[in-house]
């Protein structure tokens, strides 16, 4: 069992910058894949970014190649989503997920997910 609490969202212009992180409980955490997918408004949920259990792998949707960076700190159980030159179009929950073993893009393939936190970007 796995428990995954996000934090560090919240209300920021056009242009700034957050840090979101996915801090998580329980036994093997470097034996998990980790992911960061958001849902906006009256859409589904996408994927965002997401990496393998040594941080070696990352991969990225193509809306935020560039702009975000994942990375994870296996001694602090805790996954990061660096976020640079945020745009209004990045509004959404944030949810970081865990699965166990290889890295997967499709969130129907994660194990466990965190509550998610909110960004807003305003114009």
């Amino acid at each position: 069992q796995v428990q995954l609490v996000e934090s560090g969202g919240g209300l920021v212009q056009a242009g700034d910058s957050l840090r979101l992180s996915c801090a998580a409980s329980g036994r093997s955490f470097a034996s998990y894949a980790m992911g960061w997918f958001r849902q906006a408004p009256g859409k589904e949920r996408e994927f965002v970014a997401a990496l393998n259990w040594s941080g070696g792998s990352t991969y990225y949707a193509d809306s935020v190649k560039g702009r975000f960076t994942i990375s994870r700190d296996n001694a602090e159980n805790t996954v990061y989503l660096q976020m640079n030159s945020l745009k209004p179009e990045d509004t959404a929950v944030y949810y970081c997920g865990a699965r166990y073993g290889g890295v997967v893009l499709r969130d129907g393939d994660y194990d466990y997910w965190g509550q998610g936190t909110q960004v807003t970007v305003s114009s």
